[in-house]
């Protein structure tokens, strides 16, 4: 299993951007996905995540300004960003679940990570 990120970037806020995740060694539309995001000095946290199925959950913090999407297609997971604010500024990280639908379960597998700088 393999997850690469990509489209992190330094935006100002109120600005948007969109980060992408390729999976890789496994049948994608068969596992729920995530995105954590992590700052210095703080806790890996849980952003978002999108079931097999199509459901989706979010931190509160993001609710209404971020959304995550999957193309399973092409094997791709998706967040929207919008609205960003410095303290979104974080090393995002895409993760497979375990199983089809969204659990309290860890992630099996990780991507490298992206770079979220949010600063004027």
């Amino acid at each position: 299993v393999q997850l690469v990120e990509s489209g992190g970037s330094l935006v100002q806020p109120g600005g948007s951007l969109r980060l992408s995740c390729e999976g890789f060694g496994f049948t994608f539309s068969n596992y729920a996905m995530y995105w954590y995001r992590q700052s210095p000095g703080k806790e890996r946290e849980l952003v978002a995540c999108l079931s097999a199925f199509g459901h989706t959950d979010y931190a509160y913090s993001v609710l209404g300004r971020f959304t995550i999407s999957r193309d399973n297609a092409k094997k791709k997971l998706y967040l929207q960003m919008n609205s960003l604010r410095s303290e979104d500024t974080a090393v995002y990280y895409c993760a497979k679940g375990v199983r089809s639908l969204i659990t309290p379960q860890q992630p099996s597998d990780w991507g490298q990570g992206t770079q979220v700088t949010v600063s004027s």
